[in-house]
């Protein structure tokens, strides 16, 4: 069953679901398949093309003489999407079988070089810029992907505020994952970053307290878990 199914006509989710079944299809195969027209099948596979969900290709393998090559449609990425997943089932289980098989430490090693690749990612975009702009560049970084952040001042705390976590379903499960953001801010920033207000706790949003007067040396920073 596709996800949010009702947000498609029938005919269009029939035609997804049997494009997911049985493979590329042609509108000849799908006139027969969901008793419709010809012409009617290509008005939901015009609609469906042009929401990026499938996509038209020529037969590959024409033998010669046999006229015009036969077009078939199939799901694109962001249409095979549409069916259920399990990405947050599978990096729970990725955590667990790290911790279990190798150890809380390797798990921490882990989550260190993810910090390490996002500062190396992100740091340039900061160089030369005060406290005030860095923290605000970053709010521009995270919000690429989640427009949910804001900044608020708090005398001598900056408080990032997350109110949509876009790991929320794992984050609830295993809570260390989000040690990574925490350590990113951190380095980023050279100051202590505590997160306030959490997810985990019920507090419906995550507030991570930048705290501008406990600075702290980025060359000899270490990953550390929240406690």
């Amino acid at each position: 069953m596709i996800i949010n199914s009702t947000q498609f006509p029938g005919p269009r989710r029939e035609i997804l679901n049997h494009l997911k079944q049985f493979g590329p299809a042609t509108v000849a195969d799908l006139s027969s398949r969901l008793r419709m027209t010809g012409e009617a099948v290509r008005q939901h596979l015009l609609q469906l093309i042009q929401d990026r969900y499938i996509q038209r290709q020529s037969e590959r393998t024409q033998a010669p003489g046999a006229g015009r090559p036969s077009l078939f449609y199939s799901l694109t990425l962001e249409g095979e999407h549409l069916f259920p997943k399990s990405y947050d089932g599978l990096t729970v289980e990725l955590i667990d079988t790290i911790t279990s098989q190798l150890g809380e430490e390797s798990l921490k090693q882990v989550l260190s070089a993810m910090t390490e690749s996002r500062v190396q990612q992100w740091e340039f975009r900061l160089r030369g810029l005060n406290l005030n702009e860095r923290v605000a560049a970053l709010k521009d970084i995270y919000t690429e992907n989640d427009s949910f952040i804001d900044i608020e001042q708090d005398g001598e705390e900056i408080l990032l505020i997350e109110r949509n976590c876009p790991f929320a379903n794992v984050a609830m499960k295993r809570p260390a994952l989000c040690s990574v953001t925490v350590n990113v801010l951190t380095r980023l920033l050279g100051l202590r970053v505590v997160r306030k207000e959490t997810f985990q706790n019920g507090d419906g949003r995550c507030v991570f307290s930048i705290l501008s007067n406990q600075p702290v040396d980025a060359g000899s920073y270490s990953f550390s878990f929240e406690k």
